[in-house]
This record gives structure tokens, sequence and C-alpha cells, in this order.
């Protein structure tokens, strides 16, 4: 193998010497790099040997010490410096820090070209990427035997640990743990300092937020340090993906040993492996959702008649067909999704925030009464909830208690996004949850019709509307409006009067005057002057149950058709 003082002894390149660090002259040159970019710390391997005309570094006497500094923890072999371009000789700052950190420091004549010295130094090494690549090719067997034998990505990464003498993190895309390993040696637990908790982020935002999202920015390993109360850990990061797309992260967790090259060299082997297990998992995870959402689609829309299938297809996805169930159904609505144009990028986004949304309801699921299952489809959240038949069932206030805090929490975490929340009725078999999943949908759909951006109903709420939506037509819903308060419509138009929206109070407090004239700001005497001159236009005392059920009807349907009406000014 070639070394620091090997390369002191070439003939061809007499003249090259040490000037710092000479406690590392034994350092094993593998690799020999050109460095003219002071971004390349996350590009640079263990044992490259650097070669630099100072040009990047000339004037800047922190960057200097930062380059010998970040080299060492690198391992790399050396850094050689090529003279009478920028330098007449090496500043002195540089050739301390050298002797501090043990990274050798030389000096290389003006004579030689850079690609000379590469050439010559590639051509003494050579004879150790035999042995390296022979290391390699085992290496390589070790991971892909435990990947066909099943080992999975926990094995993979407990080897792996072993191998570099570190502890071992595998996270995937959105930074959830897949698998930690732990190392004997490891002076910082890695419990200690973070949330080893399965899909769940372990890392806090900031350091997250300081890794490249784009593949073609880490090919290799990068640094960062990890800082936790007064403790500073570096971390090494690789990227586990295929072509551009990124699937997860390996993470070093330094604290044991420096990473050697064959480190570098065994941690890209396995982000290979891994990704290639991930491929694997993820296939056979798309296979088992679809069976799951099969089934589901087909329960909600009641196409199991089957009590046996129903049972047994139950308790193969996690639902007890002795439970009573209802559905909840969460409308998401995004502005920053509707301006995004590519439509298969709107779609990507809408599937993670679906997706975020459905592990924030289950990170809530104990402020419910019953057992929770949640899925997505589309921009819409479905909850399914459980319960005992042997407890009481949960009530309409209940539910709506649940939704709201769910609401609540949805619009904490999830910014610019607008949520509609629909909640069927609870019915005493599973066979029965189509009914309550179709009655949350109507709900959400009768809330979309009057304009609603936002807000949570039962669809007992809208009974009455989705009976007269639903089986009347509009014309004769119309007809049937005219005929009951079309004199009070023409009315408020014509002198802007709205006493149609003093019924509607009215009626809303049980035609309680003093509550009425309360909630609509008035003083007692003019509501009472508005309602004689109702009774007045419309020929009746309003004490009559028929022609109380007929104008209630009538403003139930104003509701539904204002749209379609003749325009009035006066808001309800």
């Amino acid at each position: 193998m070639l070394t620091i003082k090997n390369l002191l002894e070439i003939k061809a390149l007499a003249g090259i010497k040490i000037v710092g660090g000479e406690k590392g002259i034994n350092n094993v040159i593998s690799l020999v790099n050109i460095m003219e970019n002071p971004d390349a710390f996350d590009w640079l391997s263990s044992n490259e040997l650097l070669l630099s005309t100072g040009y990047i570094f000339k004037d800047q006497e922190e960057l200097q010490n930062k380059i010998i500094k970040e080299l060492s923890e690198i391992n790399c072999s050396g850094l050689i410096i090529k003279m009478k371009r920028y330098f007449d000789q090496i500043p002195q700052n540089m050739i301390d820090q050298a002797n501090k950190y043990g990274l050798p420091l030389l000096e290389l004549p003006f004579e030689y070209t850079l690609s000379n010295v590469i050439s010559i130094i590639n051509e003494k090494a050579s004879g150790r990427y035999d042995l390296l690549n022979r290391k390699t090719l085992d290496m390589h067997n070790t991971l892909f035997s435990i990947a066909l034998e099943g080992g999975g990505i926990n094995r993979i990464a407990s080897t792996l640990s072993e191998t570099v003498n570190n502890p071992i993190l595998i996270v995937d895309e959105n930074w959830d743990l897949i698998h930690s390993s732990e190392h004997k040696d490891n002076p910082i637990y890695l419990d200690y300092c973070l949330n080893l908790v399965k899909d769940r982020q372990v890392f806090h935002k900031e350091f997250i937020d300081s890794i490249p999202h784009s593949i073609s920015q880490m090919k290799k390993l990068i640094k960062r340090i990890y800082y936790l109360e007064d403790l500073e850990i570096k971390c090494r990061i690789l990227p586990i993906g295929v072509a551009n797309d990124i699937f997860g992260y390996i993470v070093v967790w330094q604290t044991v040993h420096e990473l050697t090259e064959f480190d570098y060299i065994a941690l890209e082997q396995a982000s290979t492996i891994i990704a290639l297990e991930m491929i694997k998992q993820r296939e056979i995870e798309g296979v088992k959702q679809k069976i799951r959402n099969d089934f589901f689609d087909d329960l909600l829309n009641g196409k199991i008649t089957s009590k046996e299938s129903i049972k047994t297809l139950s308790d193969l996805h996690g639902l007890n067909p002795n439970y009573m169930y209802y559905c909840v159904v969460i409308n998401i609505e995004s502005d920053e999704l509707i301006k995004i144009e590519d439509m298969v990028d709107r779609r990507y986004k809408l599937e993670n925030k679906a997706r975020k949304c459905v592990d924030l309801v289950y990170e809530n699921s104990s402020h419910t009464y019953g057992e929770i299952t949640c899925f997505h489809r589309n921009n819409r959240i479905i909850i399914l909830i459980g319960q005992s038949e042997n407890k009481p069932s949960i009530s309409l206030n209940e539910a709506k208690l649940y939704s709201n805090t769910i609401l609540e929490v949805l619009h904490k975490n999830i910014n610019k996004t607008t949520f509609l929340i629909g909640i069927g009725r609870q019915f005493k078999t599973i066979s029965s949850l189509h009914k309550s999943f179709s009655e949350a949908h109507e709900a959400i759909r009768l809330m979309q019709k009057f304009d609603k951006n936002e807000g949570i109903s039962h669809f007992e709420d809208y009974a009455v509307y989705h009976f007269l939506d639903s089986n009347i037509k509009d014309l004769q819903l119309e007809n049937f409006f005219m005929k009951s308060l079309g004199k009070i419509l023409e009315h408020d138009n014509l002198h802007e009067t709205g006493y149609i929206q003093t019924l509607e109070n009215y009626f809303n407090h049980n035609q309680n005057l003093s509550e009425t004239a309360k909630a609509m700001f008035l003083h007692r005497n003019t509501l009472i002057y508005r309602i004689e001159k109702i009774k007045e236009i419309l020929n009746t005392d309003l004490k009559n149950p028929d022609d109380l059920l007929q104008i209630q009807l009538a403003l139930k349907i104003y509701r539904l058709l204002q749209k379609n009406l003749p325009h009035i000014n006066n808001d309800i």
C-alpha cells in the first residue's frame, strides 16, 4: 500500500516536501483528487490525497483552517499545495492546523503539473485497489446474501453497524425511523438523544432541513453535526436511492470510530442493497394495500352482503365484525395544490398531505371512545370508529366533540388547507357501515352546496335538506317556495326589508320573541312589528300547525335554492 512516506520517496516526484502534520506520515493513499471547490467536503472520501493550487482559500485564513480540520475529520491522506501560483510559501496558520490535527501538508514544486502528479501516484497506489476490491466484493456478497435469505433491512443495518464500528440508523425519505442499530461501545446512546419510535421522525427539523433534498447534491456521504443540549454528535449521511428518487437515508452516528476508506465503500454497498430491499417491500406493501383498499371500498359501497365474507375479511383487515361502527369523512381543500399545473406533482403532494392527515388521526386516537381505523381516498380522509356492542352508543355530541378535536389538530399541523367534516350515524352492524359512509358524504355535499368552506356537520343536521334535495325536482321545490313565501321574497326585494331572514331566526329560536330579538340585535318592538307585517302579507296568524310546517319547509327550500331564486339584498 502507498503511504505519504512512500510518496516522498518517489524519484519522479523529487522536490515534493512535507511542511506540517508529520504525525500522519503513514496515512494510506488510495485515491488522488483535485480540490478547487470550497463546498467539496460533502464529496470527499477517506484516504483521498487532495491537490490544490490554493486559489479557493488564498486570502481566507478562516477557510484555510477549516479545510485542514475538515480533511482530517474525513480521514483524507493529506493536502498538497502547488507553489508559486497563489502562494510563495504555505501560511503558518495552515501549518499549525496541520500539526494540530496530524494531517500531512505538502508543497509541490511549480514545475509539476497536477495531472502528471495524479497519474504517478495512482500508478503507485494501484496495488492497494486489488485488496480493496476483494474486500468490497466480500462485503457485497455478505449484504446480498442477507437480502436473499429474507433478513431484511434490520439485519443489513446490524451487519453494517458491526462493519463500520458505529451505530446506524435507517430512515425513509420523510426521515421517519425504519430501524436503528446500536453499537456496544457507543458512549452517547441513541435512545438518549433521539426519538426511536418506528415510523416517526427521529431528528429535529433543523437537522433535517440541513440535508440536501436532491440525490444529485449528495451522491456520497456528507457530514452534519447533530446538536443536543451541550452535545455535538458527528453524523455521516448517505442517501438510499435509485436514479433520481430518494427512498431514505443511512445515518452513521459517528461516536465510536472514524470511518475508513473501506467503511465508505461498505456504506455505499449497503445503500444499494437497502434500496433494492425497499423496492421489494414497497411492491409487497402495494399488493397488500390494494387488497385492503378493495375490501374497504366494497364494504363502504355495500357490495359485501355475505355475513361470512364480512366476518372473514373484517378479521383479516383489522375490523371487529361484532362492533357497532360509524363513519367520519374529512374533505381536504388546498389552494396551493390547485395552483400546481403538473397533474403528477399535484397528486403526489396531495398523497403526502392526506397521509400526514391519517398519521395525525392515529396520533390523536385517544380522543374518541372507540377503536379507530383510518385511511384516505384522493382528497378525503375516512375514519371508521368501532365500539363494542356492550357499551353505550357514541352520542351525537360526542361524535361532534371528537371531530372538532381532529379539526383543531389538522389546522395546527397542516398549513394552507381547509377541512369539511361530515359525520354519518352509528349503525349496530358492520354490514350497515356503507349507510354511515354515504351519510357522511352527503353531509359534506350539502355543506358545499351552502358554500361552507370549513366546519363539521352530522347527517341529521341536514336530514330535511337531504330529503328535499334528493327526492323532489328543483322546479317543484321552487313552485312550493313561491306559493308559500313568494310574497315575502317579493316584499324583501321591493322594500329591502329582510323578512325572510326574520322568519328564519324566529323559527330557529322556537318563536320566542325575546331570544329572536337578541339574536338579531333588534328592539323587541321592532321584531313584533316585523312579525305582524309578515302575518299580514301571508294572511296567517302563525299558529296553525299546517301553516307553520309549510313555512318552515319553504325556508329550508330557500336555503337549497337561494342562488336560483329572485335576488334579495339580505344574506341569510
